[in-house]
């Protein structure tokens, strides 16, 4: 018997290993492991009061060493083999509250079932196992099994082994229509249109459905896809988050990375360009855009806040959303103390966090749309027009320049040399002083001598700084021509006359240049100070309590950390590095659980947030390995592990459950049938966009503001905030995908949040899926979702053929991918009717109905028949299949 695993750490522990513990404490031989079963039961009751970092009572159970050693008590906590001689067991089954273990006072009780596990557990030897995550991935030979075992590539061999050992067998492959709906949500997050489901029908060959995968893999679709799963991650939004929470200026972030899902950048790179960037050798801009990842925490600007407390607030959020993204370690937990659970002290996260406190730039965001550091991004149009107008300038600097060259001029300051002309000079007065010697309007030393100035005004900060620096004492050669160059050209009233027509055209020129220049967008990068800030463990997770000074660097308990740079401080390019080593235990089964999840509905892991000991173990650990190590060997390849999930027949089963399979198995951990789980908020808006013929597919750029209800933005928002009142956009904007939807933390889109979409102001690695009234309110009467249902139902009209059961067949395949059944069919005309006859008696409320959103109905079309289908439409945008990926 396998351990059968829950929604949570209590629910493994209700579950799956009773039946173990039931084995074991009947005398069978049950497969009991350390890991598996025994762990979990220490981690939810034992480990708060003794474990890492905690030693109540001198005794602490995450390690073996220390549970056979005496407790303050005297008494010994685990006598391996010998349970009547084992402190542990002893308290476990009393009944005195005044020692009985865990106390009444933790409200975490043991069952008989946990007991008799423990107690076993102890006369087996209590064997202990390092935590699974902590330890090197290992690539098991793959299980031979038999082709009726259902069997095709590695993943199926690994999920039909376990099934035989429990008695189980995989469902049969869905059918065609069920297979393209299912990948094309997977990897575009839209579904197919009828002609790709009539060419995959049509397509009889073997090669049929890997060619169908490789179409969409290849969509520019595929990266937006991808990418809204890392931006929850990554915590990307379009406003700072706090007090005003005004805009921010980062989308190009977000634009690389689709951009670099759609290259199938080896996930290695986007790991170290993202932490990184900006300490690679001679950086290019989207390695700079990249480390936009280091940006997108919440920052603000709010009246009373404290520098130093926000330095530190930054780099913990920083060094958190790191370690979770990366490693799926709870880091955050050692701020304050210790780690409760896992093998993390405080001194160590802060060492994590000292990669991240010398980040260049204010603390505060000065509710900007931008704060340094940034880097401006121009078009490929604005680079050509400003690298034209460079020439340009450069072309008449040179003029002047030659035109200067050509002067005859000498300061009347200096004195005439013998036999020397000056034929712009006045006669000399009878002392023979040049009476021009003194006027800074003809005499360069004159103005620039101290209190000489006249004009200088309107020059540039460095001819300025250049005439400050002349009137405090002699100048290099250098730079006294370049100040004399100005003089000639802007001052002397003698000289001055032919640069004009010239200058004025630097001037235009300039002003053009800058005028463009301000109109490139910006965006936020990530950098460190020249000279990094000291750190130090915070006590207590206090901002100005600094305790003893920490280095950056890496937990004890993973592999110790290669510098490869010449300084003695390791740098975010080093750690970067290092998440990515192949020693490395925790990246590559992070990252691989994430997209199982994604592809799957499920991690192996089901905690992708926690791979520590208060998360889940992995459902099929030897899978989970073995796809770890073949990423890693595969270059960090993104798209061939996809594939691989995507092109297996565990993927490509049937979701139909059967009773015994909802009673074994309800939540699918053992893989049985296929995925099926509701479509994500921006797949389900998407979906109806696009079946209706709307979408914008228009790719990157600012975010955009659809169709929101009214009152949504301002009952939050200060009198000062540029996010104060939400004006939506009008033509195509409003029919963009998703992805590119303005997202402000404060007030999220009500359409993402209504389908459990985070408000990004945290990292997020794995979406709950609710079920509330909301969203049907939403999607049956929100003006997006019903203004799809009546362009639907023109496509039906205009589209679909001259009969209701022909136009209603073609509505059905556009949402759904299929045919509806006769009964379906039935229920749709019947509905059809019903409507048509209620509009020929109210023509008013078709006219409102068919009056929905920007667009306007197409009118040649009927309005009452028009308003007819449209419902019959938006209940085909509402059924339950719709909604789900099956």
């Amino acid at each position: 018997m396998r351990t059968m695993l829950m929604t949570t750490p209590a629910g493994l522990l209700a579950t799956g290993w009773l039946a173990i513990a039931a084995s074991v404490a009947q005398g069978g031989e049950g497969d009991l492991r350390f890991n598996r079963d025994v762990r979990p039961v220490l981690a939810e009751t034992c480990f708060r009061c003794h474990g890492p970092g905690v030693k109540k009572a001198g005794l602490r159970l995450d390690q073996r060493e220390a549970a056979l050693k005496p407790a303050e008590s005297g008494e010994v906590p685990i006598v391996p083999g010998k349970t009547d001689e084992s402190e542990i067991i002893r308290r476990i089954f009393s009944e005195d509250e005044s020692e009985v273990m865990p106390p009444p006072s933790a409200k975490k009780p043991l069952t008989l079932e946990q007991k008799n596990l423990l107690k076993q557990w102890v006369e087996r030897g209590a064997p202990y196992e390092a935590h699974w995550s902590y330890t090197a991935p290992v690539k098991d030979q793959v299980p031979r099994l038999d082709k009726s075992a259902g069997a095709g590539n590695p993943i199926d061999a690994f999920i039909a082994d376990r099934l035989q050992r429990d008695g189980l067998t995989m469902s049969p492959e869905a059918d065609k229509e069920t297979l393209i709906r299912r990948v094309s949500f997977a990897l575009t997050g839209l579904p197919p249109t009828p002609r790709e489901v009539d060419a995959f029908l049509g397509d009889l060959s073997v090669k049929a459905y890997g060619n169908m995968v490789e179409r969409y893999l290849f969509s520019p679709r595929y990266g937006e896809e991808m990418a809204r799963h890392w931006l929850d991650v990554a915590r990307y939004a379009d406003t700072h988050g706090l007090h005003l929470d005004n805009e921010r200026q980062m989308w190009h972030y977000r634009d690389w990375v689709v951009k670099s899902f759609n290259d199938n950048q080896p996930f290695d790179r986007f790991t170290i360009e993202q932490l990184a960037g900006d300490q690679l050798p001679e950086p290019t801009p989207d390695q700079l855009v990249a480390t936009g990842f280091n940006r997108c925490g919440v920052t603000t600007s709010e009246g009373g806040s404290i520098d130093a407390e926000w330095y530190f607030r930054n780099a913990v959020e920083r060094a958190s959303t790191m370690a979770e993204t990366w490693m799926g370690m709870t880091a955050g937990c050692a701020v304050c103390h210790d780690h409760k659970f896992d093998p993390l002290s405080a001194k160590e996260f802060y060492s994590l966090y000292a990669f991240f406190y010398s980040a260049a730039g204010p603390a505060m965001d000065g509710n900007a749309l931008l704060h340094e550091p940034t880097l401006k991004m121009p078009t490929s149009k604005q680079k050509g027009t400003l690298a034209d107008l460079d020439v340009r300038i450069a072309e008449v600097r040179k003029e002047l320049d030659q035109a200067r060259q050509a002067l005859a001029y000498r300061d009347p300051a200096d004195a005439a040399k013998p036999g020397e002309a000056d034929q712009a000079a006045a006669k000399p007065s009878a002392a023979g002083v040049d009476p021009r010697a003194n006027d800074p309007n003809q005499s360069f030393r004159a103005w620039s001598k101290p209190g000489g100035m006249t004009e200088a005004k309107t020059a540039s900060a460095e001819i300025q700084a250049l005439l400050k620096k002349a009137q405090a004492g002699p100048l290099p050669a250098a730079e006294e021509s370049s100040l004399r160059a100005y003089y000639l050209e802007n001052v002397c009233e003698a000289t001055k006359g032919p640069f004009k027509p010239l200058l004025e055209k630097v001037a235009a020129l300039t002003k053009e240049r800058a005028e463009l220049d301000a109109q490139i967008v910006s965006t936020y990068i990530f950098k460190d100070l020249d000279k990094p800030r000291d750190a130090f463990v915070m006590l207590r997770g206090q901002y100005d309590s600094p305790g003893s000074k920490v280095e950056p660097g890496t937990p004890a308990v993973l592999p110790p950390l290669q510098r490869g740079g010449s300084g003695n401080r390791a740098t975010r390019l080093d750690l970067a590095n290092w998440l990515v080593a192949p020693e490395h235990p925790l990246t590559a089964r992070v990252t691989v659980n994430r997209l199982w999840q994604q592809v799957f509905g499920t991690g192996l892991v089901k905690t992708a947030f926690d791979f520590g000991t208060q998360g889940e173990p992995p459902s099929h650990p030897e899978l989970l390995d073995w796809l770890a190590v073949s990423f890693r060997e595969s270059g960090w390849d993104v798209k061939a592990l996809v594939r691989l999930m995507v092109s297996s027949a565990t993927f490509r089963q049937s979701s139909l459950i059967t009773p015994d399979l909802q009673k074994r198995d309800p939540e699918n951990r053992l893989y049985a049938r296929g995925p099926r789980f509701r479509l994500d908020a921006e797949q389900i808006r998407d979906n109806a966009l696009f079946v209706a013929g709307l979408v914008n597919l228009e790719m990157g750029g600012k975010g955009v503001k659809p169709y929101q209800p009214p009152n949504i933005w301002e009952p939050v928002a200060f009198t000062g905030s540029n996010t104060r009142s939400y004006q939506p956009d009008s033509g195509a904007a409003v029919y963009r995908r998703s992805l590119y939807t303005f997202m402000k933390r404060t007030a999220p889109p009500p359409f993402l949040t209504n389908f459990d979409a985070p408000n990004r102001e945290a990292f997020c690695t794995r979406r709950e899926r609710s079920n509330t009234p909301l969203q049907a309110l939403q999607l049956m009467n929100d003006v997006q979702h019903f203004e799809a249902a009546r362009a639907l139902a023109e496509q039906m009209m205009s589209d679909g053929g001259a009969t209701p059961a022909e136009r209603i067949t073609h509505g059905f395949r556009v949402v759904l991918a299929r045919r509806p059944e006769a009964d379906e069919l039935a229920i749709l005309q019947d509905q059809l009717s019903k409507h048509l006859a209620r509009f020929v008696r109210d023509p008013a409320a078709a006219k409102q109905a068919v009056r929905v959103g920007n667009t306007l109905p197409r009118a040649t079309l009927p309005e009452i028949e028009l308003a007819a289908y449209a419902l019959v439409a938006n209940t085909l945008l509402n059924l339950d299949e719709t909604v789900t990926r099956n």
